[in-house]
């Protein structure tokens, strides 16, 4: 039978768009030295150490082979990932898979990404465009774009209920000391006045690039209970993808192709009896890369029907005070460090179980949680959490 196994430590730096006074290694070992204290452990108890980062965005070449001193994992079994966007998510995948299966009972899951050291924009553009379409290429925010085009042209939403979601993740990043942007944004029209970036997508519509690390320490059941009293489990996770470029980088708005969210919500719901989301899960950190995704994946994820994202941010459905909180932390578009971004939604579902989150702590008793990630590749990674099993 499968070892069930919980997250027991967490830690991540502080994120911010440069860290000029520490190195790539030096970063990451705050987070590491953070997961560590959390679980009130030595490094010396972790027995396997798995990286996730895009090093094509800072041009390193294996970044975890030259850090293996500074986070402790010299001598230690292990292995870096990297599959685009879902990268933390895979990374956290991965650790669940080697705890669950028996051959660790505890080990530590990094991303990070420290992208003052690189061009990430050009990085994406380079690598992850088609050939066929360099001439018009505009990497990532080009994309988002369609995808924001698409939803206002179909869903009856206006450019008003994005820029409502950027007010909502600017408040909660507010109460968040670890995002990257927190801008205090006071009015729609603040949001509405910044520029395009490509229409309709505008400047605060989109995520920053952000540096920054975040670690996990997973643990098998066993373990798990004797080292804390707060344990978070993962209860289930799902990884969907298809080929890139089938249905578009992420997914198809002509709704010819299916998104690959859909399929993996609908396999993680019925795996676990979940027949309405916002009543049998409490809260979700999902990866929104602009204010116009969140939107989208609200219909994705099943939170509501088809065209009716905007209606749960019109009604406040998802504010950290709401019916169904939805990125209390300030989310994708406060804080960017790509390679760790999906382990933030993890850790940040966890502290909201743990009732650890401090200011953007969820008001009422957050038992059951989902994290998501997405990436170019039309790829998902899902994760259920949960206080108890």
């Amino acid at each position: 039978m499968p070892n069930r196994v919980a997250i027991i430590g967490i830690g991540q730096t502080y994120h911010t768009g440069r860290r000029d006074d520490v190195s790539q290694p030096e970063m990451v070992a705050e987070a590491v030295r953070a997961a560590l204290t959390d679980a009130q452990l030595s490094i010396k108890d972790i027995e396997a150490v798995f990286f996730g980062n895009m090093e094509t965005f800072e041009g390193i070449y294996l970044p975890d082979h030259g850090m293996t001193a500074e986070v402790g994992a010299f001598g230690k079994p292990g292995f870096k990932v990297n599959t685009g966007g879902t990268t933390g998510a895979s990374v956290v995948a991965e650790g669940f898979y080697m705890v669950t299966a028996g051959l660790y009972d505890l080990v530590m899951v990094i991303g990070f990404e420290k992208q003052d050291c690189g061009d990430t924009t050009a990085a994406i553009t380079a690598a992850a465009v088609p050939t066929w379409a360099k001439g018009a290429a505009t990497g990532a925010i080009g994309e988002f774009a369609k995808q924001a085009l698409s939803y206002l042209e179909t869903s009856g939403a206006k450019e008003e209920h994005a820029a409502m979601v950027r007010l909502k993740a600017d408040r909660n990043a507010c109460r968040n000391p670890y995002a990257h942007l927190r801008l205090g944004l006071k009015s729609i029209d603040e949001v509405l006045q910044s520029p395009y970036l490509v229409w309709p997508l505008r400047l605060l519509d989109f995520c920053p690039q952000s540096c920054g690390a975040c670690a996990l320490i997973l643990a098998s059941e066993q373990r798990a209970k004797k080292i804390t009293k707060k344990p978070v489990w993962i209860a289930d996770l799902e990884v969907v993808h298809q080929e890139p470029f089938r249905a578009g980088i992420f997914g198809d708005p002509t709704g010819k192709e299916t998104y690959t969210q859909h399929v993996a919500c609908e396999r993680l719901y019925k795996r676990n009896g979940i027949t309405n989301p916002r009543k049998d899960i409490d809260m979700a950190e999902i990866y929104e890369p602009s204010n116009w995704e969140e939107l989208n994946l609200y219909e994705h994820l099943h939170f509501c029907d088809k065209n009716e994202g905007w209606k749960l941010i019109e009604k406040g459905v998802t504010e950290i005070e709401g019916e169904f909180p939805v990125n209390p932390s300030g989310g994708v578009t406060a804080t960017n460090p790509i390679g760790a971004t999906p382990v933030i939604r993890v850790a940040e579902a966890a502290l909201q179980i743990r009732g650890d989150a401090g200011e953007h702590q969820i008001t009422k008793d957050i038992n059951t949680a989902m994290a998501t990630a997405l990436g170019g590749p039309n790829w998902t990674v899902l994760f259920l959490l949960k206080r108890s099993m």
